[in-house]
């Protein structure tokens, strides 16, 4: 938000870039964006080879959305447009040939109000960009719920901080309508000093410091969430296109599942050590995904995902949070600390 001097919002893996070597399981350089695609586990998994069991030492992040290069289409000055086909296998052994397209626009505050309707003030420093994200099935057979599909997964991956806190709206409602709310076992059960769901909004830790996951279902999600790093003034907000109407979406959680189609929609990860002592990051991620793709061949769909770093002085930015989740800048500071 200020410029080529200004501080940089991603978490970005110097080290191993420089390195030029490529990791096991996952090779994080990190960045404000990336592009996966789900499900990470279960019986339709991507990450998973088919039969082996579901730990970290036999995870491993596909080479198409890891370790292999996007074709450049075409750039501007505020446009790049990217391309890339794939071949995956997923747990049960069904084959996806797909094209990947992504176009990465860069945003102004006037191109920022047209796609979310937000007012920013002129006095708040602003940096923001939209991907549109399309993946296409290029190969001879449908993609169907009995084999297993895929959805794409956007991941906003960023510093995190002690003083930085996940902020997300959700539905309020009776569990027995419309299901828990909020999905906190990913990697364990989030400590309640990590994570709180209050009066429509969850407050999660995002620190780096304790390996954690949260998510929400189609049920209980907003087309947007955010975070807020009080000691840099810093608002992190990204928003989505949810689509209406009920919707299937992967199911990631490590293990076999009953219901695979009955994923997030909504997910933020918070990095820490792993049991050996090393740790990815450290950073924290704001995550969305689309749903379920059951394309036949020929058929496309799209997510698109908008990521608006706004900061400045805390007054506009407690209107701006306040409009937003109807909570303060103290509620935030306040909830993990309580």
């Amino acid at each position: 938000a200020g410029g080529a001097a200004g501080k940089s919002y991603g978490w970005i893996n110097y080290e191993l870039i420089r390195s030029g070597l490529n990791a096991p399981h996952f090779n994080n350089y990190g960045g404000e964006e990336r592009f996966w695609l789900g499900p990470e586990g279960g019986q339709y998994s991507i990450f998973f080879p088919p039969g082996a069991d579901f730990v970290f030492d036999n995870w491993q992040v596909p080479a198409p959305i890891d370790s292999e290069a996007f074709e450049l289409v075409s750039s501007n000055d505020t446009t790049a447009v990217f391309m890339h086909e794939m071949k995956l296998k997923n747990y049960s052994g069904f084959d996806f040939v797909l094209r990947v397209d992504r176009t990465v626009t860069i945003l102004d505050n006037a191109l920022v109000r047209d796609e979310t309707g937000l007012n920013i003030p002129d006095d708040l420093a602003l940096v923001a960009y939209k991907s549109v994200n399309k993946i296409t099935n290029t190969g001879k057979l449908a993609w169907t719920r009995e084999t297993g599909l895929l959805s794409v997964w956007v991941l906003g991956q960023f510093i995190s901080s002690p003083a930085n806190t996940v902020i997300v709206p959700y539905i309020q409602g009776p569990v027995s309508e419309l299901g828990t709310e909020v999905t906190d076992d990913y990697f364990g059960k989030v400590p309640s000093e990590r994570l709180k769901a209050k009066d429509g909004i969850i407050y999660f830790k995002a620190d780096g410091n304790k390996r954690s996951k949260i998510g929400l279902s189609p049920s209980r999600a907003m087309n947007y969430l955010g975070s807020y790093d009080h000691d840099e003034k810093l608002l992190t907000l990204v928003y989505y296109n949810k689509p209406s109407g009920q919707q299937y979406y992967v199911n990631s959680l490590w293990k076999i599942q009953d219901n695979p189609y009955s994923g997030d929609v909504i997910n933020s990860y918070n990095d820490g050590p792993l049991d050996d002592g090393s740790q990815l990051g450290p950073f924290y991620e704001l995550e969305t995904s689309s749903p379920a793709a059951d394309l036949l061949p020929g058929e496309s769909l799209e997510h698109i995902s908008t990521t608006i770093h706004v900061s400045g002085k805390e007054d506009l930015l407690t209107l701006l949070i306040e409009n937003l989740f109807g909570i303060t800048i103290d509620d935030i500071i306040s909830a993990l600390s309580e």
